[in-house]
């Protein structure tokens, strides 16, 4: 005998448990959502609690040293032995150390006066210029701080036996960026995120239109062969992301009042090389992706916050782990900037800059030949 059907109250809890358990299975069913779902809270929070640091370490030191003694060699031994400062070398000349701070090799220089030791046993006041680059105005202003901590803490041991004392006077200067402006710091990394969004998310979204909308085969029955049909679609977001380049520069100058010390040549044939690889990575993941959805969520997952986090936009690489270091080796944004800020803060060259270049470079080159060669592929 039968049971009679349910119904009122009842009936639509049935439903509704029916309907929870549908949308259950659907979920469990779609892996690529279910992998979203669990995998990227456990990206996000190892990206973030490893990447999100605003201390500063493996700060490279030179100590510039006219006349050496013991007691600069003990400051030698106290910054070497530093758990933030690196020495890099001992120099005679202030001079000899300028390159190093275009290519970032070096980040502080320790100034020392002629006859430093005389000045300390005499109890004579002991002048000390410490020169910091300040490109980055928050690690600067760290960076100073360290080493002001560290030369205070040596002034102190060399004049405790002697008597009557002697003053230190620590004559800070904030290379490339003296009045820390925080635009120095933002408009570079601003440049290389807004060309990763449009040159690389908008031509995967919109391959991906193409594929998803059914209409990639209307152009494929065209007498354009699948490459032409790629760089059709992505030659606009050339000139769009160009348009992009020449827009923030501009606001950056006239709004901003930010310096343009380098050639304006280079910068914007850097800018055009990094737009391509933007455009190859987005190729990339049109390849892949089928719909766009996926697409977008690929590109933010994959661009956007490794470009956001892992560059050097905001948070120094020096003070990450070092396997979120090696990681950042792979994203392009990583060298792009390295590269805007060297020309437009520091006036570097291409002398100075060539090999950021080389490795964005490599980086189209092979981005382009993989991503096009997939496409064209899955195309035919």
């Amino acid at each position: 005998m039968s049971s009679p059907p349910l119904t009122g109250a009842r009936a639509r809890a049935g439903a509704f448990v029916g309907f929870v358990r549908k949308e259950v299975f659907h979920v469990l069913r779609d892996w690529q959502t279910l992998l979203i779902l669990v995998a990227m809270p456990l990206i996000q929070l190892l990206l973030f609690g490893f990447a999100v640091r605003t201390d500063v370490s493996d700060i490279r030191v030179v100590i510039v040293d006219p006349t050496p003694s013991a007691a600069t060699r003990r400051l030698a031994e106290r910054i070497a032995a530093s758990d933030r400062l690196i020495l890099q070398a001992t120099v005679p000349r202030l001079r000899d150390v300028e390159e190093r701070f275009k290519d970032q090799s070096v980040r502080q220089a320790i100034v020392l006066p002629v006859d430093a030791e005389r000045l300390l046993t005499e109890s004579q006041p002991l002048a000390i210029q410490l020169v910091t680059d300040a490109a980055d105005p928050n690690m600067g202003s760290i960076m100073q701080a360290y080493a002001s901590a560290v030369l205070l803490q040596w002034h102190a041991e060399e004049v405790r036996a002697l008597p009557g004392g002697a003053r230190i006077d620590i004559a800070s200067r904030m290379r490339y960026n003296p009045s820390l402006e925080s635009v120095f710091l933002f408009v570079p990394g601003l440049i290389a995120l807004i060309l990763t969004i449009v040159s690389a998310m908008m031509t995967a979204i919109s391959i991906t239109r193409e594929k998803e909308m059914g209409t990639m085969e209307m152009l494929l029955v065209s007498p354009l062969r699948p490459f032409q049909i790629v760089l059709g679609k992505v030659a606009p977001y050339v000139v769009l992301g160009f348009v992009d380049v020449l827009i923030v520069l501009g606001a950056a100058r006239t709004v901003f009042h930010m310096p343009l010390r380098g050639s304006v040549t280079l910068l914007l044939t850097e800018c055009l090389l990094y737009i391509v690889t933007s455009l190859s990575l987005g190729i990339v993941i049109s390849s892949v992706a089928q719909t766009q959805r996926t697409a977008m969520l690929a590109a933010l997952a994959g661009l956007l916050m490794p470009t956001l986090l892992l560059s050097g936009f905001i948070f120094p690489i020096d003070s990450m782990p070092v396997a979120l270091q090696v990681v950042s080796n792979i994203i392009p944004g990583r060298w792009f900037l390295l590269v805007v800020r060297g020309i437009m803060v520091k006036g570097a060259g291409l002398e100075v800059l060539w090999q950021e270049s080389l490795i964005l470079l490599g980086m189209t080159a092979l981005l382009l030949t993989a991503g096009a060669k997939r496409l064209a592929i899955r195309l035919d």
